[in-house]
């Protein structure tokens, strides 16, 4: 199972207003350029987090993105639905009228299972950890830039 352009590019969107919250907004085209992201294209993945009650825009000269809510109470899981939509690894365990064999199938109580084991993973991740990892990336790799310029 692979996430689209969408849903990876949208992480990192949501990371990057994470990153910055509590700043004010974040413009549209700084966000896309921090994050290597054309700003159509970005801008077309904000309208879906921005239904999904995840950003707030503000209008104006001082305008931009920023997050709806605390980054601790924003789990992957909400923006990776809000754009890819249901995470099912196939489309019987999405709807179970899609095959006769649902009630007796054990592949599809597994592809569940599988379904649900995702489901839980990136629920159980939230912007703020991903914040914690991102500050500690950046501390290892300065330490490493530190130590090879000697």
């Amino acid at each position: 199972m692979k996430l689209s352009t969408r849903g990876r590019y949208g992480v990192r969107a949501m990371l990057e207003l994470a990153i910055n919250s509590g700043k004010g907004p974040v413009p549209l085209r700084d966000l896309a350029a921090r994050q290597e992201i054309s700003a159509k294209y970005l801008e077309q993945l904000l309208i879906p987090l921005k239904g999904a009650g995840l950003v707030k825009s503000v209008r104006g000269a001082r305008g931009g993105y920023l997050l709806s809510s605390d980054p601790e109470s924003i789990s992957l899981y909400d923006i990776v639905r809000s754009l890819e939509g249901p995470l099912a690894p196939v489309e019987c365990v999405q709807d179970a009228n899609y095959c006769d064999r649902v009630g007796g199938c054990t592949v599809h109580m597994v592809w569940g299972d599988m379904g649900q084991l995702l489901v839980d993973f990136l629920s159980n991740i939230s912007l703020a950890e991903m914040v914690r990892r991102q500050k500690e990336k950046d501390r290892t790799c300065q330490a490493a830039e530190a130590v090879a310029a000697g």
